[in-house]
C-alpha cells in the first residue's frame, strides 16, 4: 500500500509538473503571438526625395520562370536614374537569349580575386567594379517579379545615415504542385523575421545600399571570408559592423513565382536553412526550441484534450491564428495549404536538424563548401 501511495504521488507531481510546464509554453507562444501588436514601433522615415543615381544588378544562370517578364518588370521601374545590368558567367549561358530578348544590357562575370565567392557573389563584384559611378547599388534576383515602384520604395529608406541596408522578402507563389504549396507557407518564416529588428537579414534577392557601405571591410566580406558563399551574410554584417540598421520595406515586396518539387524544395529549403545557420549560428538554437515547443503543444492539445479534459484544446490557439493568417494570404481557401501550416513546425524542424549537419550546399548546379 506504501508503495502504491508513493507511486500515485510521484505520477500526480509528474501530472503538475506537465501541467505547469505546458502552460508556460502556451502563454510564452501566446506572448511571441501578440508581441507585434503590443509595441508599434515607427519602421522607416520617408525619404521621398532621397532618389539618387542607381545601379540594379541581377545575377543570371539558368532559365527561371517567367524570366523575361521578370527583367523587363525590372527594366521597368517609375524611378528617375537608374541602369539595370545583367551580369552573366558566359555568353553561352541560356537565360542570355532572353536577356537579349527584353532588350537588358549584360556584362560577364569575372573572376578576379574571388576564390571563396559564390557565381552570385562573384557576378555582384563584377557589377560594383565595372560600374563604379553610382551612388546606390540594388541587387535583384532573376526569379523576382516586381511592381513598378520596387526601385523607389526599396531605395527611399536609404536617404536616412541610420540606414546600411533596405531590404523586403518575397511572396512565393505556388504554380504546380503540393511542394510550391509548402514553399509558400515557407516562406512566411522569412516575413516573420523581417517584422522583428532583432532578427532581420538583407536578403539578397532584392537588396538596396548606397556606395558608402563599400568598404574594405566588405569588400573582404564579399570576396574572401567564410561568408562569401552569400551576398545576403556579407552584406548583412559589413552594415551591422558599421552600426548601421537594415531597413525592412513591405511595399517592395516581389512575386517568386514557384513551381518546385520535393526534390527542388528539398534542396532550396536546406540551403536556405544551412546559409541561415552559417550567418547567424544562434538561430538554430532559437528555431529548434521554439519549433520544438509548437510540437508538443499540437500534440498536447488532442493527446490531453481526450485523456483528460477538452480544455486543453485552447493549446491550439496559436495554430488556429497561424491558419487564419495563412488563409488571408492565400486569398482563398485552400484545403492543402491549411494542412501544410499543420505540418510546417515538423518540416521546420527536421529542416534545421538536416541543415545543421551539412558541410555543403547545392546553388544554381553548384557545389560549395560552407
Amino acid at each position: 500500500m506504501y508503495l502504491a501511495s508513493t507511486v500515485d504521488d510521484a505520477l500526480y507531481l509528474l501530472y503538475e509538473f506537465l501541467i505547469a510546464f505546458l502552460s508556460v509554453v502556451f502563454f510564452g507562444m501566446l506572448m511571441i503571438d501578440v508581441a507585434p501588436y503590443l509595441k508599434k514601433t515607427r519602421e522607416n522615415e520617408s525619404h521621398s526625395r532621397f532618389n539618387p543615381k542607381a545601379l540594379v544588378i541581377v545575377p543570371c544562370r539558368g532559365i527561371d520562370i517567367g524570366l523575361e517578364d521578370n527583367l523587363r518588370s525590372i527594366m521597368g521601374q517609375g524611378y528617375g536614374s537608374y541602369k539595370a545590368i545583367a551580369v552573366v558567367d558566359s555568353s553561352s549561358d541560356p537565360s542570355v537569349a532572353h536577356i537579349r530578348k527584353v532588350g537588358m544590357k549584360f556584362i560577364t562575370s569575372s573572376v578576379g580575386k574571388s576564390g571563396r565567392a559564390s557565381g552570385k557573389v562573384r557576378a555582384i563584384i563584377t557589377a560594383l567594379m565595372t560600374f563604379r559611378d553610382y551612388q546606390a547599388y540594388v541587387i535583384a534576383d532573376s526569379d523576382i517579379r516586381v511592381r513598378s515602384n520596387w526601385l523607389s520604395e526599396l531605395i527611399k529608406p536609404l536617404g536616412s545615415s541610420k540606414i546600411g541596408i533596405s531590404t523586403t522578402f518575397p511572396k512565393f507563389v505556388p504554380k504546380a504542385g503540393f511542394w510550391s504549396k509548402v514553399k509558400f507557407v515557407w516562406g512566411f518564416v522569412g516575413e516573420g523575421l523581417m517584422e522583428n529588428k532583432g532578427t532581420r537579414f538583407g536578403w539578397g534577392g532584392s537588396l538596396a545600399f548606397r556606395k558608402d557601405l563599400l568598404n574594405k571591410n566588405t569588400m573582404r566580406l564579399l570576396r574572401n571570408s567564410r561568408y562569401s558563399v552569400s551576398d545576403d551574410i556579407s552584406l548583412t554584417k559589413a552594415a551591422k559592423s558599421m552600426g548601421l540598421e537594415i531597413a525592412y520595406v513591405r511595399q517592395a515586396q516581389p512575386v517568386v513565382n514557384s513551381a518546385d518539387s520535393f526534390g527542388q524544395f528539398a534542396e532550396w529549403s536546406t540551403r536556405q536553412s544551412a546559409l541561415t545557420i552559417l550567418g547567424y549560428s544562434r538561430n538554430l538554437y532559437y528555431g529548434i526550441a521554439f519549433y520544438t515547443a509548437e510540437i508538443l503543444l499540437f500534440v498536447s492539445a488532442f493527446v490531453m484534450s481526450y485523456l483528460i479534459t477538452p480544455l486543453f484544446l485552447l493549446f491550439l490557439v496559436h495554430f488556429v491564428k497561424s491558419e487564419i493568417k495563412t488563409a488571408r494570404r492565400a486569398g482563398k481557401p485552400d484545403f492543402t495549404i491549411a494542412l501544410i501550416v499543420a505540418l510546417m513546425p515538423f518540416i521546420y524542424l527536421s529542416n534545421l536538424i538536416a541543415a545543421s549537419g551539412t558541410s555543403q550546399i547545392t546553388w544554381r548546379g553548384r557545389l560549395y563548401k560552407i
